[in-house]
């Protein structure tokens, strides 16, 4: 006898498990459901079996080939142009059926005696023999009435609604036909068994019976029904051959895993070949786990469905969810119940895809990342659009021109129709692109663009004014991820723009409640030409050009293969100051840190080999740097943000200066010399630039980490015009007599207050982030703690602090303490370290525990 295995459909009620996979292919216990089928046949001596195909074909091809590995022979029918219905598809190989055959569906998992079916139908002599089966709820499937003395069947109707319920016993899709039936089927055309050819042979009278089957059946036609089946192969309810060997009783293990002495598993569990199972790890009865598994240490698996290929984080928790092949979940990320993660995704550390969310292939979600709603569209599921900065991710994997043009509109919708905005770059490739699709984004929703093109930041901030624009937005390459892309957004001022509109461009983003303008009102877009003019005005109308051009200083610029617009060496120029350029050249990936160091001893060799004044690094398109002394000793970090503070003070006492909440108590101590006052502001460069502009009397602001603010001048930061003002600064002290002469920066810095200060950073959970500030406030007296941005607990006697600040985009805490004693320094540390640590500890516990009161 042959059988025809209805492998066609594309399983759409399955998504996201059949987007990229048929659904005779998706695996129960970690063979696809075809071979299931396959195997009950050839259990039933069937061993000619004919599959038709539409969705996909190729996989189950490839998959099967011939049939012969399989003990059976297979023929393949593809409906080519469009599906033909269950029986059509039977039709259209009718001359390959000349006599009695089975059809059954491909997405079915049964146990069924078919011989039995078999020899009832010869018995009966029918023309069709549907084999049905009883179910609590028929309204999913055909139900069916059958005469109780004959078996013959009276009466059918494909998924009644409640009300037209007439029986529990159902179809289900498994028939055994004699060729004679299909000639009542046309050629060619869509049609179907239950809607087309039985209700005709009924009303013909024909005879047909129905075979109610002993054991188990499910139609795999959704998510739910997928799951279930898994769990009752596992636990005998269906009677399936098992790929692996049962190492012990309901524990089946393939061949080359290996198993950690320490982990816990509650059978029955099937697990893979080449699977490697860390410590600690808790498995739960009914789960599955595929071949090529990695699950790493303390993770718990209670029931989910997890495909071949996977990587399962440290501490990760599944929960009676599918996780799709090659899928990595990484540490302490949940997916929870009834949730399905499709092929390929990438899960972020402490991310959760809540219950019943479906994730489709592909895609990528944040660290912290709480996803409620079913992601299809688009490539990323973000905890935030914005970090620290802007806007940040993978150069043409997170940012994409698909990502750009969205984040573009979603921009343009949060300004009137009509509104100009800045469009400027580094000189990279990448940029050019991604600016390029921001450019169309704003232009869809109506704004109108004055793109700068390649063009050094400090640049692009001082002109948005000049422009009368509402806003600006540079792409650049990230200054500490050489692999990432950072798109920064500031307001017509110049400055980044504030957290509450960072939050609107993210909610256009997220609900994609984006405008559309029509055509007489898509953007413009200009070109303008006196940027570097512009610029330059302001640059020589804040610097004392006489003092410059009385010094006739030397200095060493590296530009680190990294920064656009390299201006500063002919304005220096311009101003009587000879500047030697190293590196001005521009390569399209950023350098790396260990570049960069190199690069950095290149140019203390170069200072001192020349005699020069100073050296400096460029970094971060024109924003930050690194100096060199006269020595060829690199200053940065507190140290430079210590000297910038004590030299700008020197030339202006009494002036205001502002810092990070972080920075070196050594600025107090400075600006107390020199009769000047400080603000401290959050550690984000919004929080600065917003502070130098709000304050009078600023003069600088900044830090050595994230560059320096001239407010004269524009309030962004400007490693440029700090080149320009320290060769001003030296050249008026030398001739004030202050300092010992024009290369005198080492002796400078050997001036500074001794202050230690060091940083720490320990991992911490988004979720207890809050807790954790909220746990240090209520255990320290209020007169000892500073709240401006993460909790700073001072001594007693205030001349000592710790500062615990949570990280804006990655789950952690940064710990800065800083002393006049070194040993102080290091005790606090190894405290607080300690302390945290245990935090975390305790309300990971917390959380565990209440998991196991809600199981």
């Amino acid at each position: 006898m042959r059988a025809v295995l209805m492998a066609g459909g594309s399983g759409t009620r399955l998504r996201p498990l059949t987007c990229d996979l048929p659904k005779p292919m998706v695996p129960i216990l970690n063979r696809p459901i075809a071979e299931h089928i396959i195997n009950l046949l050839k259990r039933h001596h069937i061993t000619e079996v004919i599959a038709t195909l539409h969705y996909l074909p190729d996989a189950l091809q490839d998959y099967f080939q011939d049939g012969s590995e399989f003990g059976v022979r297979i023929t393949y029918a593809v409906e080519e142009d469009q599906p033909l219905g269950t029986a059509g598809c039977v039709k259209n190989i009718a001359e390959l059926l000349d006599d009695t055959f089975l059809v059954i569906s491909g997405d079915c998992i049964t146990d069924f005696d078919l011989q039995a079916a078999i020899d009832y139908h010869r018995h009966k002599q029918s023309q069709a023999t549907l084999i049905l089966t009883r179910v609590s709820n028929p309204l999913e499937f055909g139900a069916v009435i059958t005469d109780p003395k004959t078996g013959q069947i009276q009466r059918f109707l494909e998924k009644p609604s409640a009300s037209e319920v007439f029986s529990d016993t159902v179809n289900t899709g498994i028939y055994i036909l004699e060729p004679k039936v299909l000639e009542y089927l046309p050629t060619y055309q869509e049609c179907d068994f239950s809607k087309d050819l039985f209700p005709l042979m009924l009303a013909k009278g024909e005879p047909m019976y129905g075979y109610i089957a002993q054991g188990y059946w499910c139609d795999v036609g959704h998510l739910e029904a997928y799951r279930q089946a898994q769990f009752d192969a596992l636990h005998g309810r269906a009677h399936l051959t098992f790929a692996y060997y049962e190492r012990s009783p309901g524990l089946w293990v393939g061949q080359n895993t290996t198993i950690d002495p320490l982990a816990q598993i509650e059978t029955p569990v099937l697990i893979g070949s080449n699977c490697r199972i860390g410590p600690r790890v808790h498995i739960d009865a009914g789960t599955v786990i595929g071949d090529n598994v990695t699950i790493h240490a303390d993770a718990t698996l209670k029931r989910p469905v997890i495909w071949s290929g996977c990587v399962i984080g440290e501490e990760a928790n599944l929960r009676a969810c599918v996780i799709a092949r090659g899928t990595r979940i990484d540490r302490r990320a949940q997916v929870l119940e009834g949730a399905v993660v499709g092929a390929l995704s990438s899960i972020g550390e402490e991310a959760q895809i809540s219950p019943m969310v479906r994730v489709w292939p592909s895609k990528r979600i944040d660290s912290g990342a709480i996803v409620n709603l079913n992601l299809i569209w688009g490539s990323t599921a973000r905890r935030n659009l914005f970090g620290q900065r802007g806007v940040s991710g993978l150069a043409n994997i997170d940012i994409t021109p698909e990502f750009a043009v969205k984040l573009g509109a979603a921009y343009g919708s949060t300004l009137r129709q009509g509104a100009h905005v800045t469009v400027s770059r580094d000189q990279r490739s990448i940029s050019r692109m991604v600016s390029r699709s921001l450019i169309a984004g704003l232009m869809s929703v109506g704004v109108h663009i004055h793109n700068l093109q390649a063009t050094a930041l400090p640049l692009a901030r001082s002109v948005v004014p000049t422009l009368a624009a509402v806003g600006g937005i540079h792409v650049r390459i990230h200054p500490d991820r050489p692999d990432h892309i950072l798109i920064e957004f500031f307001d017509h001022k110049g400055i980044n723009i504030t957290k509450a509109k960072e939050k609107k461009i993210e909610g256009a983003f997220f609900k994609e409640d984006m405008r559309r303008a029509q055509i007489h009102e898509i953007g413009n877009m200009v070109y303008p030409t006196q940027v570097i003019e512009l610029y330059s005005q302001g640059f020589e109308r804040n610097l004392n050009v006489e003092a410059i051009q009385r010094g006739r200083s030397k200095i060493v610029i590296d530009y680190a293969y990294a920064v656009s617009g390299a201006v500063l060496p002919q304005l220096l120029a311009k101003f009587g100051c000879d500047a030697v350029v190293l590196n001005a050249s521009l390569h399209q990936t950023g350098p790396t840190h260990t570049e960069r160091e190199a690069l950095l001893n290149q140019l203390g060799h170069v200072v001192e080999a020349l005699k020069a004044s100073f050296g400096v690094q460029m970094a971060a398109n024109g924003e930050q740097l690194v100096l060199v002394d006269e020595m060829g000793i690199a200053i940065r970090g507190e140290t430079l943000t210590a000297l910038m503070v004590n030299m700008v003070l020197t030339q202006h006492p009494r002036g205001t200066v502002v810092v990070p909440v972080h920075a070196s108590s050594a600025i107090e101590q400075i600006a107390y010399r020199h009769g000047g006052h400080v603000i401290r502001t959050k550690a984000n460069p919004t929080a600065l630039m917003e502070a130098c502009q709000t304050n009078p009397n600023v003069v600088l602001g900044g830090s050595g980490e994230m560059g320096f603010i001239f407010p004269q001048l524009h309030p962004g930061f400007d490693a440029m015009f700090c080149v320009a003002k320290l060769v001003e600064m030296l050249s008026l002290q030398e001739q004030n007599g202050i300092g010992g002469g024009p290369r005198a920066l080492g002796q400078m810095r050997a001036d500074l207050p001794n202050v230690y200060h060091k940083s720490y950073t320990v991992r911490c959970p988004w979720g207890a982030k809050g807790t954790l500030m909220r746990y240090l406030v209520e255990t320290h007296p209020a007169a000892d703690i500073e709240l401006i941005d993460g909790v700073k607990i001072f001594s007693p006697n205030r001349d000592s602090w710790i500062l615990v600040l949570p990280d804006a985009g990655e789950p952690l805490v940064h710990l800065f303490a800083n002393s006049a004693d070194r040993h102080w320094v290091d005790e606090i540390l190894r405290e607080y370290r300690a302390r945290v640590q245990e935090f975390v500890d305790a309300e990971q516990g917390i959380t565990e525990v209440r998991e196991m009161i809600e199981l």
